[in-house]
């Protein structure tokens, strides 16, 4: 199926009421990305589950499915995104192990980026280490769709602040890609307060765990990362504001750059503000 031009360069509607019909049809079908967050909220993941299976073979899997969607009663948005991959792993937990490698490669793959939000919540297998699960986890983090970037760092935040100590260590060889993607995500990951999810109690009173990540970010050319850097230091500065405050006056004298007072501008907004 061709897509039309105008339907692949839209900008998206700001209600979700505004969106073109035949948008709405084709996200629901998997045929196209969402291009905001209207969209992506929009997507009515019963539908879509409905063309994907048996487009990608598991067709006879679709009446469990949709029997536990509907006791779960979520049909948009995050809940229904988590529990599709749960699903979905669970269905093909069935399969030879050629096949499960074939079916997470499909979903982690398709051009349907809320297919791709369900494929960061598959593969959770209880043996694998934390360093397994991050390498699963990284071709997510470093997706091209905002979606599936923000669902990759909710996917596995509780397998991270299980162990924090371990989780920084890892996450800061990711602090040093060359990806913005996967820089961000090192700290995103395991903001002390998060977004649309648990906080971590032990960042919000030692914000100095994550210090190896901060210090490597701390001017980071990106504004994706500055962004990021700032906001966690927002969330420390709510519990342990005057380690925020000295930590910034320390960034101040030894990286006196336009990214460095950009992050700290962002980082103590709530302090001024108090």
């Amino acid at each position: 199926m061709i897509v039309k031009e105008d339907v692949l360069k839209r900008k998206g509607a700001r209600k979700a009421s505004d969106i073109p019909s035949e948008v709405l049809m084709l996200l629901n079908q998997g045929k196209i990305e969402s291009v905001n967050l209207t969209e992506w909220q929009a997507v009515h993941h019963i539908t879509l589950v409905k063309n994907i299976l048996p487009s990608i073979g598991l067709e006879e899997k679709l009446e469990f499915i949709l029997t536990e969607i509907k006791k779960q009663k979520v049909e948009t948005g995050m809940k229904a995104i988590r529990l599709l991959g749960s699903l979905l792993d669970t269905v093909i937990m069935d399969e030879s192990e050629a096949k499960k490698k074939e079916l997470i490669k499909i979903c982690s793959t398709h051009v349907s980026d809320s297919v791709r939000c369900w494929a960061a919540f598959m593969n959770k297998n209880n043996d694998h280490s934390l360093e397994e699960k991050l390498l699963y986890i990284r071709p997510f983090a470093a997706d091209h769709h905002f979606g599936v970037r923000e669902i990759a760092w909710m996917s596995i935040r509780e397998n991270l602040s299980a162990n924090i100590e371990c989780s920084v260590d890892l996450l800061t060889e990711w602090a040093q890609s060359e990806d913005e993607n996967i820089r961000r995500f090192s700290l995103e990951a395991i903001r002390p307060r998060g977004v649309w999810t648990k906080h971590i109690e032990r960042l919000k009173e030692e914000p100095q765990i994550a210090l190896p990540i901060l210090q490597l970010l701390k001017s980071d050319s990106s504004k994706y990362v500055q962004d990021s850097v700032g906001n966690w230091l927002n969330d420390a500065s709510k519990t342990q504001p005057e380690w925020v405050k000295n930590l910034c006056d320390e960034w101040q004298k030894v990286s006196p750059t336009k990214a460095t007072e950009r992050i700290i501008k962002k980082a103590q907004r709530t302090i001024v503000k108090g």
